[in-house]
């Protein structure tokens, strides 16, 4: 390896990371089934992966994992705050190219994506969209057999790209497989964003007002995670049925004009801007607490919030406060960028597991398939959703129940009536 394969925060930090990727494998047991089958098979042997994802100690036994099957591959960051140190310098030592440290500049982190770039990738697997605007904007779409999309974020921009025929090869959303959105963004964000927050804060959860902005999968995970640890939840909504939902499921529901004024602790995840504003910060309590599990750092408008602030402190890592003319404090989390994974460790593994192992499959799929799929968005192959919750209940050692013969014409046939 020369420093031109990889740019991390210190190569010396490898052992380290080697250490909690093996600790990680053992409570990832379906990706490992896959990577077992990979180094068999060499299903990726001859494809380029582009990979812009978080870089953290799961992540890393996804790559692994792709490059038992045969590909070679450059890392990057999905997010300047998210890169563990330790698990990017023991990929770099691997001999991956990785691009990614934590704390980069905005500068630095599009850099990172340039470096990956010139992989001259074949298939792209991306967390948020920017390896895919970049290889749109700066790289060679025709060369791209297909990519995956692993948040909701990304695959909002990849369809909006679509629909403009604006996108250069097929794009599969794994984050709508149900095996991902249904397990990871919902469970995965609901512990670890309050990780997050109690890890930057240290505040008891109980008995605090929590304003959960957003009540799809991640926003229904943090409702009821707070709940759990004894929190009033409100929840701000702008979809009527998720909005009923909501109110079924035991919360207040009601705008952000409203609900600005109670909160003590507000967490975003909507994957839009500007959810909380200037209009918002204005009627808050002294003290009260911002944190966004959004992918991007636009869900609070921190433009706004510098402007009505006549001070601003850094009181320790991951906290920083506003105080504004009246004497009121507000306490933002991360620089509003994801708290799950910049002040904690992100998801569990026991979660990703799936995630990646969709991922993974994925990847084949479009090796494989590719010549059969238009450049357009398309869902997880059901199959694939199938086989990774088969698999996981496998290495559960739960058992599911089998429809007789009986049961399954029934079920296909339309002649049985009353």
């Amino acid at each position: 390896m020369t420093t031109q394969d990889y740019l991390v925060r210190d190569i010396k930090l490898a052992e380290r990371g080697d250490r909690r990727i093996e600790w990680i494998r053992g409570r990832m047991p379906v990706l490992n089934l896959i990577r077992e089958r990979y180094m068999r098979e060499k299903p990726l042997t001859g494809e380029r992966i582009m990979a812009c994802l978080h870089v953290t100690v799961e992540t890393a036994n996804l790559i692994l994992t792709l490059r038992a099957g045969g590909a070679d591959i450059a890392l990057t960051a999905a997010n300047p705050l998210s890169t563990q140190d330790d698990i990017a310098a023991a990929l770099a030592s691997t001999g991956i190219k990785t691009y990614a440290f934590r704390g980069e500049t905005e500068t630095e982190y599009y850099d990172c994506i340039k470096e990956a770039l010139k992989i001259e990738p074949t298939i792209v697997l991306d967390d948020g969209g920017d390896a895919i605007t970049a290889v749109h904007g700066e790289g060679d779409p025709d060369s791209v057999k297909g990519a995956c999309e692993e948040t909701t974020t990304g695959v909002i921009r990849h369809r909006a790209r679509a629909r403009d025929n604006k996108l250069g090869f097929p794009v599969i959303a794994v984050n709508d497989a149900e095996t991902k959105m249904m397990f990871d963004n919902r469970y995965g964000t609901g512990q670890s964003t309050l990780h997050g927050i109690m890890n930057a804060t240290n505040i008891l959860l109980a008995g605090k007002v929590v304003v959960v902005a957003g009540y799809g999968w991640c926003g229904r995970g943090v409702a009821m995670r707070a709940k759990g640890l004894g929190a009033a939840v409100v929840v701000v909504e702008t979809n009527p049925r998720k909005a009923l939902e909501a109110v079924m499921d035991g919360y207040r529901v009601m705008p952000m004009r409203e609900a600005a004024k109670i909160g003590e602790i507000f967490i975003t995840a909507t994957g839009d801007i500007s959810v909380i504003r200037g209009e918002h910060f204005r009627l808050m309590k002294d003290g009260a607490i911002l944190a966004n599990t959004g992918h991007f750092n636009v869900e609070l408008n921190i433009g706004d919030l510098e402007h009505l602030a006549v001070e601003k402190r850094h009181i320790k890592d991951n906290v920083d406060e506003y105080r504004l003319a009246d004497g009121r404090r507000l306490y933002l989390l991360s620089e509003g960028r994801i708290v799950n994974l910049t002040a904690a460790y992100g998801h569990p593994p026991e979660v990703m597991d799936m995630s990646f192992a969709n991922q993974a499959l994925c990847a084949r799929y479009i090796a494989e398939n590719h010549e059969q799929l238009d450049n357009k968005v398309y869902s997880v192959p059901g199959e694939i959703d199938m086989e990774v919750a088969e698999l996981k209940l496998k290495s559960m050692n739960v058992e599911i129940e089998e429809l007789t013969a009986e049961q399954r014409e029934y079920l296909e046939s339309w002649e049985l009536g009353t």
